[in-house]
């Protein structure tokens, strides 16, 4: 029995290579027999500012609250974005600032010094591109955007990362090349 998919594009640009990325992955995933939805964070209508931060919740967009709908529904999550200055884009930033918020994906406690995991029972892929390699990127930067998308949002939330796929250097990638990437990312969706 197939599982309830959520791909979300974080790169702005839906005509990028993280869209066919995450196109690929989604066709990947209806062949093998899941239930997917794609949320291209790019054409959502919202305010990527949590401007009092979690002083004063701001009201949500109708896209956010569609979002938070489609994050409750899925039992797996694929995150496809780039890495801008060794993180994520600001745009997906936003997008997690405001929708992962207090109450819906983490929930303090008083006398508790870590949160209940409100997002449990979920699993995530990442799939990355950069214009750095992978193998510099990991091990000269140590992953500062994978690892704040893996550790400090997803699993702190309660959902477990399961697979990072890192694509680059996209700069200069030929055809070839990025079609050898397109079919990784169809055969993790597969499984």
């Amino acid at each position: 029995m197939g599982k309830r998919v959520l791909v979300i594009l974080g790169h702005p640009c839906a005509d990028s290579f993280c869209g066919a990325l995450a196109g690929a992955y989604v066709q990947a995933a209806i062949r093998a027999g899941h239930e997917v939805r794609l949320l291209r964070v790019g054409a959502l209508n919202f305010d990527p500012v949590l401007h009092e931060g979690y002083n004063r919740i701001q009201p949500l967009e109708p896209d956010l609250l569609q979002a938070q709908v489609d994050i409750t529904w899925a039992q797996h999550l694929a995150f496809v974005y780039p890495i801008w200055w060794g993180a994520i884009p600001a745009l997906m930033k936003g997008f997690f600032d405001r929708t992962f918020l207090p109450g819906f994906a983490f929930k303090y406690r008083e006398g508790k010094a870590f949160p209940d995991k409100l997002l449990k029972g979920r699993t995530a892929h990442l799939l990355v591109t950069m214009d750095t390699p992978p193998w510099y990127y990991k091990w000269v930067y140590r992953m500062p955007g994978v690892h704040q998308v893996r550790t400090t949002t997803l699993a702190f939330c309660g959902i477990k990362p399961l697979k990072t796929l890192m694509f680059g250097p996209i700069l200069g990638s030929g055809l070839a090349r990025r079609e050898a990437w397109l079919k990784h990312a169809q055969a993790i969706a597969e499984r």
